[in-house]
């Protein structure tokens, strides 16, 4: 058994580092579909990775979640907002990196989880720990510095981040599995970005049929680059603990920025370097509170434990065994939300 539980974590591992290997690794593809523009790609990607989840679907035989969101407007309305935030995040990722700011669109996904505890905050009226309040602090000070470098605030990152998880936000709430999600959103995407690319090619503008049988297929294949990591991701979330995640999650946008920099030779001035360590450093606070959070809620859920299996063999009635148990959850909770 303990073997079998060790196979699964490290099937997961290496689901993860795939998944986020390839998120961070994207940055090299878009340039090869040039000359391409940012919305032919965008279109292609729509088009191409509804092709590829219902091949996936398919496979599997898992359709019954369809007919359960088709019943549902409220949920269907959800999806056409993540559909249409994500093809924002898509579209101003595409452009950025053909565009030569891979450097920004990395900051965007650096800050992105600092986004997503303010969007905590301001829409979900969550409370944040003492920790989490000063690394959010520290990401607008990055913001505003980074601002006063550029000259004007980074918008790519901005847009981005905040885009980004609002996605997140809106899928919480959707609560459906990363392909069928995906699946569902493309759906409603596909006829907007089919039109797209018939109007293209009657006006002699696509680049589909007009640079040859590989461009063809490297647009085709945008599709795989959209969903392969999604599929990857999803096999890691179910085998690894979340914190594992949480962790692994940095990989995507350190890979991007080391390409922007080593690779692609972008500029980094001093104001850009302060800007980017005082994220680093927000998001150093914000692990090392995570990490500290998780061990201690798994401490006290063990206590817990402890104390309900103490009472029940020295032949406490089955009631206050009962008591011990239903306190442990609110046992290990409390200290997360102080």
């Amino acid at each position: 058994m303990a073997d079998k539980r060790s196979g699964e974590k490290r099937t997961g591992l290496l689901n993860g580092f795939a998944a986020y290997g390839m998120w961070g690794l994207v940055p090299l593809f878009w340039p090869l579909l040039k000359p391409a523009g940012a919305a032919e790609i965008l279109a292609h990607r729509m088009v191409w990775s509804l092709a590829f989840v219902i091949v996936a679907l398919l496979a599997v035989r898992r359709w019954a979640w369809a007919g359960e969101l088709l019943r549902q407007p409220r949920r269907l309305a959800m999806i056409v907002v993540a559909a249409a935030v994500i093809t924002v995040n898509w579209g101003v990722y595409i452009w950025a990196v053909n565009s030569g700011h891979v450097v920004e669109a990395s900051l965007g996904y650096f800050i992105n989880p600092l986004v997503t505890i303010a969007m905590g905050v301001l829409i979900l009226k969550e409370r944040l720990r003492p920790v989490q309040w000063a690394a959010v602090a520290t990401g607008a000070a990055s913001v505003l510095v980074l601002a006063v470098g550029y000259g004007q605030p980074p918008w790519i990152s901005l847009c981005l981040a905040f885009s980004f998880a609002t996605y997140g936000l809106v899928k919480k709430k959707v609560n459906l599995g990363g392909v069928e999600s995906l699946a569902a959103e493309t759906a409603v995407q596909f006829l907007p970005a089919l039109g797209y690319l018939l109007w293209l090619g009657a006006h002699g503008e696509a680049t589909f049929a007009s640079e040859g049988a590989g461009h063809a297929a490297l647009l085709a294949s945008t599709g795989v680059v959209t969903a392969l990591p999604l599929v990857c991701f999803g096999a890691a979330a179910i085998r690894v603990p979340l914190s594992t995640l949480g962790l692994l999650q940095y990989l995507a946008p350190v890979f991007q920025f080391v390409l922007g920099v080593v690779y692609f030779h972008e500029s980094m001035p001093p104001a850009r370097w302060a800007g980017f360590a005082l994220v680093w450093l927000a998001l150093s606070m914000l692990t090392w509170d995570g990490l500290r959070t998780a061990r201690r809620s798994a401490r006290l859920r063990a206590e817990a434990v402890t104390r309900a299996q103490a009472l029940g063999a020295a032949g406490a009635p089955a009631g206050s065994a009962g008591t011990g148990a239903a306190d442990a959850p609110r046992s290990s909770t409390d200290p997360v939300e102080a």
